[in-house]
């Protein structure tokens, strides 16, 4: 059977959706720290499980994906106060 390939605009959007997501887990599990009623904390910890598992669904599509980015050799050289500083 033939493997169906993503557009480079759905690419895309997934790409943005997987980046929202791992934004809202991240945001969720800092924020149960903060969250003194232990309804709320128990919800938020049900969200991150469950956007856990959405994840892992999206990045499994994004496999599909017709392009990689190649990760670059040369990076940049960092500025650090307002020097140029090396990479250690």
């Amino acid at each position: 059977m033939n493997q169906q390939h993503l557009a480079a605009h759905e690419s895309l959007d997934l790409h943005e959706a997987i980046n929202f997501k791992t934004l809202c887990i991240a945001k969720s599990k800092l924020m149960q720290g903060l969250a003194f009623d232990d309804d709320l904390r128990n919800l938020m910890k049900k969200d991150v499980t469950q956007s856990i598992q959405d994840l892992t669904e999206l990045q499994s599509l994004y496999e599909r994906a017709p392009f990689q980015a190649p990760v670059p050799q040369n990076r940049p050289t960092p500025i650090i106060n307002g020097k140029e500083g090396t990479i250690q």
